[in-house]
């Protein structure tokens, strides 16, 4: 469909037009081959849109020498018609005189468009084609331009998977998505100390808590950033804050912090993640032991401020081994927990 309206584009505004396009791509794919490491294929595929541009310009400037040597114009002579024979006159009459002659007329030549003219009228209508498609990138959108935070990715959720039983025996508790849609917020990088990054994946799942065989809701949501990894759940259990106090405490958690959030108990502890190396065959790398990962920060909050069991846990590392303040865990809780809560009342 596209190369029919193309065809159906005057000579001088698409011969200009694919000339136009083709060394664009294929100096973009040439750079991404050469400079980007992205293999022979892509440079074969760059040069051969360099070659097709090239081909262009010469089907142009052949085109351009015929115009400039028009053929001579033919001088339009007007032949007398055929007369019918005349009867001799007869001697005593006068003598007649020839018939005018009109002067042959020349017809003024066409005037033929400018060929550089559409030439320029075709490159600047891509000019501005393109930057009107590239402003259209930098503007704000939802005024998170505007304000310096980027706007954040879009929660991948699987809606095709059943929800577990575990959610339909617990009428509180929320999923995945509504997780997801409470952390995945515009000042989110803000209140890491990163306010220059965007998010590149956020997710929310349906999960239930391990050893529990699937009795238990436990949904789980992710954003990740370029520096930091962010993951919130919520996990409907017995288990009260002040019993997993007790339970640091026989661990000897020299990091574990109490303190209250949102008028409720919570506690800040922190843990190292297992890294885990499998070969699959490819050959790049070997199976090998569980090791130690990176260090992550955990901020546990009761789900009511009475106690009463199960919490919300909120928990960022990073690859580097860098953590934000324990500040900024509990003013990312302070910005979630609520929406979280008005997310489950809007949809009732």
């Amino acid at each position: 469909m596209l190369g029919f309206l193309v065809r159906l584009l005057p000579f001088w505004v698409r011969e200009p037009l694919i000339i136009l396009v083709g060394t664009v791509f294929g100096v973009r794919i040439l750079y991404m081959a050469l400079v980007d490491g992205e293999g022979w294929v892509p440079a074969v595929i760059g040069a051969v849109f360099l070659l097709g541009a090239a081909l262009r310009v010469r089907v142009v400037v052949h085109a351009l020498r015929a115009r400039r040597r028009p053929a001579p114009e033919a001088d339009e002579v007007t032949e007398p018609a055929p007369s019918a024979p005349v009867a001799p006159a007869p001697a005593s009459s006068a003598p007649v005189a020839p018939a005018p002659v009109k002067p042959a007329v020349r017809r003024p030549a066409e005037k033929k468009p400018n060929a550089f003219a559409q030439a320029f009228f075709a490159i600047g209508l891509f000019a501005v084609i393109g930057g009107a498609l590239w402003i259209e990138g930098k503007l704000p959108e939802d005024g998170t331009a505007a304000t310096g935070a980027s706007r954040p990715a879009a929660c991948r959720l699987d809606e095709d998977e059943k929800l577990p039983a575990a959610y339909r025996s617990t009428p509180e508790a929320v999923t995945g998505a509504d997780l997801c849609r409470a952390l995945n917020r515009p000042e989110l990088p803000e209140l890491l100390g990163t306010p220059t990054e965007r998010s590149v994946y956020a997710s929310g799942t349906d999960n239930t808590a391990p050893l529990t065989d699937r009795k238990v809701a436990q949904p789980e949501a992710r954003v990740e950033f370029e520096t930091y990894t962010v993951e919130l759940s919520a996990t409907y259990n017995k288990l009260t804050v002040a019993q997993y106090v007790k339970l640091t405490r026989y661990a000897d958690d020299r990091d574990a912090r109490n303190l209250t959030v949102l008028g409720r108990p919570a506690l800040l502890t922190s843990d190292h993640m297992m890294k885990i190396q499998f070969d699959l065959g490819s050959g790049e790398g070997a199976s090998g032991p569980v090791e130690q990962g990176p260090l992550v920060r955990t901020l546990t909050v009761a789900l009511d401020g009475k106690d009463r069991g199960g919490s919300y846990d909120l928990t960022v590392w990073s690859e580097s081994g860098l953590l934000p303040e324990d500040g900024a865990l509990v003013d990312i809780a302070e910005a979630v927990l609520p929406e979280i809560a008005r997310g489950t009342r809007d949809q009732d």
